[in-house]
């Protein structure tokens, strides 16, 4: 993957096929997700009280669907437009409609380019504090096994710390990034494949002789079939968080040396290796290794089992590769339980540094167009890089995981489900966008820009509506995550709002322009 060359904006064209799957795929990350969000799954609860977790495998088959959908639909915008450079999405928006023949088409570009810049920065600048706040507890989790007590003040110096790093890293530029996810990928793969087959074999051996009723699902196809309507969509408001970054791969189109080739094939593969494959293996056999034999002991000296444990626990799969190395490994479960954590402390350094990559890609995008502020465009000098973005980002990622870590699950479910908010809107919006775009042009095809974009629409407004709607019916912890959530997206609308229009103003820029007879060039 070596340069050639540097695009427009400055950036260095240096990412074939396998540099831009790679990083989309870095920031999916399976082994790291499994580990993570587990815990936010297990402890979902519906407006009755009862648990979700029965749905947890089904519910990430919906919100593949959806990803599914969408990233189709970004795939055909990727190859129409592979000019994008970092904008990504932002770019989509404006092209989609300057190149519509109505006049009164185009004069909403502005409009759309600000809502789906809007939703990619609430999506991709919550996401990395989400992957700090993690780090933090995973951190405190590995301390704990050697009897060390991380307070809380200690676990904030490691979210600040470890957002530095990644910036550090980040601004270093996106090659040193791709060899790093490229390693990252190939390690957290083995030790899903490993992990999974032990959890399959805990529960065909049933070595430890459990009774039917001990086993959390039981049989095989109790995971794999839905449960409950209610259940099944709330899981899939979370599940989009393990899904998200196929997408992330169309802002590095200003560094792919052949974007209308690569870019395209980079969202679809990395979906398809780490969401339709990885994921689903990985969580078929958690699940069904999941029994009364995983036990967590609340502060008070209250014993949880199963479910309810998993729920509890800071990292249910860090106690499940316990008794799996236990097991089979000659009782070496805690040795096991390390070499899993380290392989995911490297997975979430991956997909952090993903999404930072991401973020501050649209940021620059954005700034170029005079819709953010100008830091936000300059260029290192030495690596290329949007520096100064990143630097900022490394601040906010470092403010989000505090946040994260002061409330303990219900803050981290509630910027988790901030970031998936921005992600599901983001996503409408670039499933309407495609229909806009081909509407009405000789490369129209119903099935590929009509029905699976519509159904892309009605996929992400059905996942919208879940984390307004049923979040907040279920009351409890799971309606003040949903407040949470949803203070912190009107917060970020309320900010972008006002940015856009006081700037309009001092620019002289119109909000909705007049009609144009003649089609405007866009950046």
């Amino acid at each position: 993957m070596a340069a050639s060359g540097s695009s427009s904006t400055g950036l260095k064209k240096s990412l074939g096929l396998t540099g831009v799957t790679v990083n989309a795929m870095a920031l999916i990350a399976p082994g790291a997700f499994l580990w993570m969000t587990y815990q936010l799954q297990a402890a979902s609860v519906d407006a009755s009280g009862q648990s979700t977790a029965l749905d947890m495998w089904t519910g990430i088959v919906g919100a593949l669907i959806v990803a599914f959908l969408t990233a189709f639909a970004y795939s055909e915008l990727a190859r129409r437009y592979p000019e994008a450079g970092t904008g990504s999405a932002y770019y989509f928006a404006e092209k989609a409609l300057l190149d519509r023949e109505e006049p009164h088409h185009r004069r909403w570009a502005r409009i759309a380019k600000f809502a789906t810049g809007w939703a990619a920065h609430l999506f991709y600048w919550v996401y990395p504090g989400v992957m700090v706040a993690f780090f933090a507890v995973l951190v405190t989790y590995v301390a704990g096994v050697f009897g060390l007590t991380i307070p809380l003040i200690g676990q904030i110096v490691i979210a600040i710390v470890f957002a530095g790093l990644v910036a550090y890293i980040a601004m270093r530029g996106i090659t040193g990034s791709t060899t790093a996810s490229i390693v990252i990928n190939v390690i957290q793969l083995t030790a899903l494949i490993v992990l999974s087959v032990l959890a399959i074999m805990f529960r065909v051996e049933n070595p430890l002789h459990l009774a039917p009723a001990e086993w959390y699902h039981p049989a095989a196809s109790s995971i794999v079939l839905p449960h409950n309507l209610s259940g099944l969509l709330f899981q899939s408001t979370i599940a989009i968080l393990i899904l998200v970054g196929f997408e992330s791969s169309t802002a590095l189109a200003g560094e792919a040396i052949n974007p209308r080739r690569d870019i395209p094939r980079g969202v679809i593969l990395s979906l398809i290796i780490q969401g339709l494959f990885a994921y689903l293996f990985e969580y078929f056999a958690a699940n069904l290794a999941l029994s009364d034999k995983l036990v967590y002991v609340a502060a008070d000296g209250t014993k949880l089992t199963g479910i309810a444990a998993a729920g509890a626990s800071g990292a249910p799969i860090g106690d499940l590769a316990v008794i799996l190395g236990n097991t089979f490994l000659g009782g070496n479960g805690t040795a096991f339980m390390l070499v899993i954590a380290f392989t995911v402390i490297i997975a979430i350094l991956g997909t952090t540094l993903a999404a930072m990559n991401t973020g501050v890609r649209i940021s620059f995008a954005m700034a170029q167009d005079r819709e953010m502020p100008d830091v936000m465009g300059l260029l290192h000098a030495e690596f290329a890089t949007p520096h100064v973005g990143v630097m900022i980002m490394g601040g906010v990622s470092a403010l989000i995981g505090i946040i994260g870590l002061l409330g303990g699950v219900v803050t981290l479910t509630g910027i988790t489900l901030a970031s998936n908010l921005g992600t599901f809107v983001l996503y409408l919006l670039i499933c309407g966008l495609t229909f806009v775009a081909f509407a009405g042009g000789k490369e129209f095809n119903f099935f590929k820009h009509g029905l699976i974009p519509a159904l892309g629409v009605l996929g992400n407004i059905i996942m919208v509506g879940t984390i307004f709607v049923v979040g907040i019916i279920s009351g409890g912890t799971t309606a003040q995550e949903t407040y949470l959530a949803l203070g912190i997206s009107a917060g970020w609308l309320l900010l972008s709002v006002v940015y856009f229009v006081v700037t309009s103003n001092q620019q002289g820029k119109a909000i909705v322009p007049a009609p144009s007879p003649v089609a405007p060039d866009s950046k």
